[in-house]
């Protein structure tokens, strides 16, 4: 016997929780586009958030790509437990269901 467990409803929430994370940053573009002087008050600040606004877009999608992944992981690992759960259970069902042989010394 193995003393490896899963945890099989952490596994499912973990994926489903990296969906809703991706989600959101997929809809989540810079919080400051289209925001100027009046809201920054300095030129040179508006400049740094848009040199921020497009490092966040490149390293987001990279982000975005790699929660996708990740989630679709955890996905197929809770469903590749499961179907070996439920082998493993028709397996010992089977067992249970075929008689024993004869009983030694006994004809």
């Amino acid at each position: 016997m193995s003393d490896q467990t899963a945890d099989l409803s952490r596994i499912k929430e973990s994926a489903r929780s990296l969906s809703r994370i991706h989600k959101d940053f997929a809809g989540n573009a810079n919080p400051a586009r289209g925001l100027g002087v009046p809201v920054f008050g300095d030129k040179g600040l508006v400049d740094v958030f848009d040199e921020f606004g497009d490092n966040w877009r490149v390293h987001r999608g990279h982000l975005l790509d790699e929660l996708e992944k990740l989630s679709k992981i955890l996905t197929a690992a809770a469903k590749g437990y499961e179907d070996v759960d439920h082998q493993l259970a028709e397996a010992l069902r089977g067992t249970d269901a075929k008689p024993a042989g004869p009983v030694a010394g006994t004809k």
